[in-house]
């Protein structure tokens, strides 16, 4: 993605209003087919339990998650992929205008790995394969844009086009031969994948076992039976989604104390109801691993008091035995805070 698309959004960045309506809690997610749309009414879920109501919002997702939590009022969250974030810091140490637009945003909870599925016609066997192909990268500043554009260029794969389309349009796109391939990272098992009209003789998902690539994302797979068309495991690449936040002082003004508070109910809520979310929510919270901080992000003040021992909210669980917390001493003091606390609450 050029670095100048990434300025002229953050040159549309503006300051926290002092003064808004009565406060709403709000989530950026991504498209209604997706993993971070369920992972979101999973937490609105709990926490209505709890007597808070958050609105979960469909989005483009990573890159307009992350600037949504920096400019948007009243949007607290939203979830992006840890390679958005890494792009983010590379560039903002020589770019005064990508400096801005990150500064204030803060990590809340890391979540899960997000699988890059790459779903083509048979004859396409390896990323090779795109070279001269028409292939859909996502919508431009989504998290799958970015992702899929770094893949290629690292890849050294050039397709003869890259269309920019949502993974819905993408796949009716791909069913009518009007491209070859498309993209979408999302966690698996994702919802669009389970239709019934991928015919598993036409179409596949193409393994990513690129060298350079699997040194830069994690190597994963996607386990056989994952989708209705799949018939065997897929070598595959991954990028973790964090749920971010925004570093409100509660000492500034009215609406950065109430949401200072939406956040820590927030992160007071996921903490406690951890066991609950694993068991009945989207299959991808059984691999979250809340203690898994991405380098170089620290976590929300707010996050942290939540789940300070002391914080309580009327639907609290019993509380559970405290546990050792790991080593975090090269961490900063926001995190070590964040994972004694983590550690305390779900065990480490």
């Amino acid at each position: 993605m050029p670095v100048i698309r990434l300025i002229a959004i953050a040159l549309l960045l503006v300051g926290l209003p002092s003064r808004l309506p009565a406060l709403e809690v709000n989530m950026l997610t991504g498209g209604p087919t997706g993993t971070y749309i369920q992972i979101g009414r999973d937490i609105a879920k709990a926490a209505s339990a709890c007597g808070i109501e958050m609105t979960v919002h469909e989005s483009a997702g990573s890159l307009e998650n992350f600037l949504g939590v920096r400019q948007r009022p009243r949007t607290q969250f939203g979830i992006v992929q840890s390679d958005v974030l890494e792009y983010l810091k590379t560039f903002a140490a020589d770019d005064p205008e990508v400096s801005r637009a990150i500064f204030g945003v803060r990590i809340a909870f890391p979540l899960y790995d997000e699988e890059v599925h790459l779903l083509a016609r048979r004859e396409i066997g390896s990323l090779k394969d795109l070279d001269g192909k028409r292939v859909s990268i996502g919508v431009e500043n989504s998290g799958t844009f970015l992702t899929a554009s770094l893949v290629l260029d690292l890849a050294e794969v050039a397709p003869g086009e890259r269309r920019m389309m949502n993974q819905d349009d993408s796949l009716k796109a791909l069913l009518a031969g009007d491209i070859d391939a498309f993209f979408y990272v999302a966690g698996a098992p994702a919802k669009i994948f389970a239709s019934p009209e991928i015919d598993g003789e036409r179409f596949h998902l193409v393994p990513v076992a690129d060298e350079v690539l699997r040194q830069v994302y994690k190597p994963t797979q996607i386990p056989a039976g994952s989708y209705p068309f799949q018939t065997g495991p897929v070598d595959a690449i991954a990028v973790k989604a964090v749920l971010m936040t925004y570093g409100y002082d509660p000492k500034r003004n009215a609406y950065h104390r109430e949401s200072c508070k939406a956040v820590s109910d927030i992160a007071h809520v996921v903490s406690t109801h951890f066991p609950e979310l694993q068991q009945s929510g989207h299959p991808k919270w059984k691999q979250v691993n809340l203690t898994d901080l991405p380098a170089g992000w620290d976590i929300g003040e707010c996050v942290n008091a939540g789940l300070e021992p002391g914080y309580r909210l009327p639907c609290d669980p019993p509380e559970p035995a405290v546990a050792a917390p790991a080593d975090a001493s090269a961490e900063s003091e926001a995190n070590r805070a964040y994972r004694r606390q983590i550690c305390a609450v779900v065990g480490c």
